[in-house]
């Protein structure tokens, strides 16, 4: 579970963003997925290696416990990754702030808490600390069924 290993997984975001600098401007870790809003440098599009830097640096600390499928071991992928990851450029002011609620709201749409300031690891507190959102944001039941993120 990532959310077992949380230091681990900044960790790697801090290695990798060392070497390949980009802004984090929103990530929730789930138990088994994260979600997250980046900015990279002007002139600079490459999150594929970004991605495959944080997995590799992150799975290398990781105990070799979990189960692999062999298509999996054939090339050397660890079973806690997703092979793809969903990439969207921000078209607007408006998209990126539907995507940072949508990061910050996951919690919430999979039933892990009631409130999104209940879950920990979440920029939601860096944001709530910035002014960006009060402390109750989404907090009303009614709010939970509101579309946040990507439209179809």
């Amino acid at each position: 579970m990532l959310t077992d290993h949380v230091e681990a997984l900044r960790a790697a975001f801090r290695e990798t963003r060392q070497r390949h600098p980009f802004t984090i401007d929103a990530i929730v870790i789930l138990p088994d997925h994260l979600h997250t809003v980046w900015t990279l440098p002007e002139g600079d599009a490459d999150f594929a290696m970004r991605w495959q830097l944080i997995k590799s640096t992150f799975s290398r600390g990781l105990a070799h416990n979990e189960r692999i499928s062999q298509s999996r071991l054939a090339k050397r992928e660890r079973g806690i990754w997703q092979r793809r990851y969903w990439e969207h450029t921000i078209r607007d002011d408006v998209d990126f702030a539907r995507h940072v609620d949508y990061v910050h709201i996951n919690p919430v749409k999979h039933g892990l808490v009631n409130r999104v300031r209940d879950w920990a690891p979440s920029s939601f507190h860096r944001h709530v600390r910035l002014g960006n959102y009060p402390v109750d944001w989404a907090s009303d039941q009614l709010d939970h069924g509101r579309d946040y993120g990507e439209r179809g």
